[in-house]
């Protein structure tokens, strides 16, 4: 039901990940002055593909006066006011990332968008309420690029979030994450909280769920190269492969998540995405996981099947403003990155 559902594989980082490739601008958070009163940091959702790769990212990068904490389903149900208010009590976070979400598919989503709603709604309640009673130095929530407006112009930047209705089939889901935003600035102003937001684009990496039909576009097709691979089959590709996207390595994001919450105080959200320039289609995607896998067989884009939305371009702008000469890992270097991961993780990864 939430991010925070699957178990945790206490697998570490993929060979060869960089250290930070941040350097630190202020010690607002972390600084390691031996009188410092100790930040204890808590991640919501912490099993997840996002919270695993904060867990692999802070392993290589934990400050002296830092304390991680990572959530699961088992520490307690975020629906439940009481269960979040004890989870505080328990843990006495001074900061925290909050990932967790009830997510799922486009037909979950049509389905049940009372649900989708109502629930996300709780959650994000119980944590920004609890923050605000504990005096949480800082809270940073994750919203999604598919909650912007349906009808829209690209690229989309954080100034469009509320610029016109969602997409109908997940209107319930993106009208409870767009209030994160909304309540973040009202927390700012009425009781001076540091609460913000981030806005992924695509995320993959370690940890990710390859299921085929589940999953999201690089996972799926890094499962399904496998069994082409296996079953000396062809690897079919839906769609046409023409479709362009951003995709950012999990470990980026993670790096950038940790920034944000030192480093960036404002309730406005920010895009953490890579350049438009970066941008791919799904054919380059599906070439690149082949050559990952070590696929020599046939490769079939099948233009049948529906191929979605063109593009969804969003605008780094605001991150390049504050972060110009970061360097984002290629597509090329993370999906491989991926494959080795997947292939040594196989029997216990999401499937």
């Amino acid at each position: 039901m939430t991010e925070s559902s699957a178990k945790h594989e206490a697998n570490g980082a993929p060979e060869g990940e960089p250290p930070t490739k941040i350097a630190s601008t202020s010690a607002s958070v972390g600084a390691a002055d031996a009188g410092d009163e100790k930040d204890i940091i808590m991640v919501t959702g912490g099993s997840g593909l996002v919270g695993q790769a904060i867990r692999m990212y802070v392993e290589k990068n934990k400050r002296d006066n830092e304390e991680w904490i990572y959530l699961s389903s088992k520490d307690g149900d975020l629906r439940v006011r009481s269960e979040t208010d004890a989870i505080f009590a328990k843990y006495k976070p001074t900061h925290v990332i909050h990932l967790a979400a009830k997510v799922g598919g486009l037909f979950a989503n049509l389905a049940q968008k009372v649900e989708f709603y109502r629930e996300n709604t709780l959650i994000n309640d119980n944590i920004m309420e609890n923050c605000r009673i504990n005096k949480v130095k800082k809270l940073v929530s994750f919203l999604s690029t598919c909650i912007f407006p349906d009808k829209t112009s690209y690229p989309i930047d954080e100034t469009m979030l509320h610029n016109g209705p969602p997409h109908p089939s997940n209107e319930g889901y993106a009208y409870a994450k767009r209030l994160i935003d909304t309540m973040n600035r009202a927390y700012a102003e009425e009781y001076g909280c540091n609460f913000t937001s981030i806005i992924p684009t695509n995320i993959y990496g370690p940890h990710d769920n390859f299921s085929i039909q589940n999953g999201h576009v690089i996972p799926g097709l890094i499962h399904k190269c496998y069994l082409a691979k296996k079953n000396n089959t062809p690897f079919t590709i839906w769609g046409s492969g023409t479709p362009l996207r951003q995709f950012i390595y999990s470990l980026d994001l993670a790096e950038l998540t940790v920034w944000t919450m030192r480093e960036y105080h404002s309730p406005d959200p920010i895009t953490l995405s890579v350049d438009e320039e970066a941008e791919v289609s799904i054919k380059t995607v599906a070439l690149a996981v082949a050559k990952a896998m070590q696929f020599e067989g046939e490769i079939i884009f099948d233009a049948d099947k529906a191929d979605g939305q063109f593009k969804k371009t969003a605008c780094n702008k605001k991150l390049r403003s504050y972060l110009p000469d970061y360097k984002f890992t290629s597509i090329d270097d993370g999906i491989q990155k991926s494959v080795d991961w997947f292939l040594d993780n196989y029997e216990t990864a999401r499937k």
